[in-house]
């Protein structure tokens, strides 16, 4: 069903870039994109493919929920609208090729790093940066390799320093607020000039499939390691985030996402 869908996108729009969580469209204007958002999980360590029932559908409803929360904060996003349930308008950018990753708790390969247990509570939150680059498989980055290669220029990376820092203390107090515990997320930025001025904001998606997020009580996994190690259904994670952001009834299901 996904190759059909797919192929049926392919045919009426030019496809511009498809990755493990996305596939991206030209928009209806030059300065905007398409972003249609998949019912996949990609296991890197076997790069096997997971099909996960609504994922698409809830990680849209997810991300436009917390864009437009920090888009009310004065956090600019490169989030426009949904235009249906898996597909969503957003401003083409220049992008910055980084992943910046924001970390509250120690999980994933910083534990591997530094030799540190999962779970354990970091002193302050560390922000770290990672070339993006599928070849290299996207290495960490000082700030000093960033403004030498020209990836990002002084003034833009405080920019993002300083946007990372107010969305964490933003998403930390809205997860904390539902039971769940931000362990660390991703985020991406990219340039838009408008006005005659240029503005860091933004980019890509904020998902469970960005972001660690642990039940506050059980530190159950709920985002995409929980598909990927333990094989929750989304049931377990998805769609019980998507309940307690207030996004989705008490009551639905994967099943209602299409109707």
């Amino acid at each position: 069903m996904a190759s059909i869908l797919k192929m049926n996108l392919s045919g009426k729009r030019k496809q511009l870039y498809e990755g493990s969580s996305k596939i991206l469209f030209e928009g209806p204007d030059s300065d905007t994109i398409i972003a249609h958002f998949k019912d996949e999980v990609t296991v890197a360590s076997t790069n096997e493919t997971i099909a996960v029932a609504g994922k698409g559908a809830l990680n849209n409803r997810i991300s436009e929920y917390l864009m437009l929360k920090l888009d009310s904060l004065g956090i600019a996003t490169h989030f426009i609208k949904n235009i249906n349930m898996r597909e969503q308008l957003v401003r083409r950018l220049d992008v910055i090729p980084l992943q910046v990753v924001i970390r509250n708790v120690a999980a994933g390969d910083i534990c591997t790093r530094f030799g540190m247990e999962e779970g354990v509570v970091l002193p302050k939150p560390i922000i770290e940066f990672f070339l993006k680059s599928t070849n290299l498989k996207d290495p960490l980055v000082t700030e000093d390799h960033i403004e030498a290669f020209g990836w990002a220029g002084a003034f833009e990376m405080e920019e993002i320093r300083n946007i990372a820092i107010r969305a964490n203390d933003f998403l930390t107090g809205l997860f904390l607020g539902c039971g769940i515990r931000l362990i660390d997320f991703k985020l991406e930025f990219g340039r838009s000039f408008g006005h005659d001025f240029e503005q860091v904001i933004i980019a890509d998606e904020i998902t469970p499939d960005t972001c660690r997020l642990w039940d506050m009580k059980t530190n159950v996994k709920m985002d995409q390691e929980g598909v990927k190690l333990e094989g929750f259904p989304p049931d377990k994670g998805y769609l019980e985030i998507a309940r307690r952001l207030g996004i989705l009834p008490e009551t639905s299901n994967v099943e209602e996402l299409y109707s």
